[in-house]
């Protein structure tokens, strides 16, 4: 749940990167931490174990727009896409007021994509979140690839996009793709936020 803090006038929203392990939302996050001013940002702060270098995740308030005067600061998060952190993916997923899932286009990923994407909704009920009200956007990495190891983002929205909400390919490594999904993202949770909270 977005935090509101009415000393600051600062409204905190909490976005998720979700995926299966090495699919890229690590790279998301380096990508945006490196494009945004000095200004405009907080620490990233990794939390590292020594059976993975990809089992941290980053800390990132952005500042985007008002609500109602209110200042909208996004902190973003990846979870460990291994199946065995099920525990942290929990805990990084709880109070999420937004989930990007991103996705693994390589052909040989189809169904540890399938697998994760089930792993979050499973997640979400057991917090007594409905998967399908939460804001959700698909990004559909590593595009840059060979078409011919990867899945066209037809069929990936096909496997993957049941509810039909905005997806987005992308090379988070060198950029296209990333803001446009973070955009996406944004938009969803600060029109959520402001129904919820009646601002108009």
């Amino acid at each position: 749940m977005s935090l509101v803090n009415y000393a600051t006038r600062e409204i905190t929203c909490k976005i998720v990167y979700y995926g299966p392990g090495r699919s890229g939302k690590t790279t998301n996050l380096h990508y945006i931490y490196g494009q945004v001013p000095n200004d405009r940002k907080g620490q990233m702060v990794s939390l590292a174990t020594q059976t993975d270098r990809t089992l941290f995740f980053d800390f990132l308030p952005i500042d985007l727009g008002t609500i109602s005067g209110f200042t909208t600061r996004f902190q973003l998060y990846t979870v460990p896409g291994q199946v065995y952190y099920q525990t942290t993916r929990k805990l990084v997923l709880q109070g999420a007021d937004g989930v990007v899932f991103v996705a693994d286009s390589q052909a040989r990923q189809l169904a540890e994509n399938i697998e994760s994407m089930q792993d979050l909704h499973a997640n979400l009920a057991e917090q007594g979140v409905d998967a399908r009200t939460l804001p959700l956007v698909m990004q559909y990495n590593k595009q840059d690839l060979p078409p011919e190891i990867i899945t066209p983002v037809a069929e990936l929205d096909e496997a993957l996009n049941f509810r039909g909400v905005p997806s987005f390919p992308a090379d988070a490594l060198h950029g296209p793709g990333v803001f446009e999904t973070l955009r996406g993202i944004s938009e969803l949770v600060l029109r959520r936020l402001s129904t919820g909270q009646g601002a108009g």
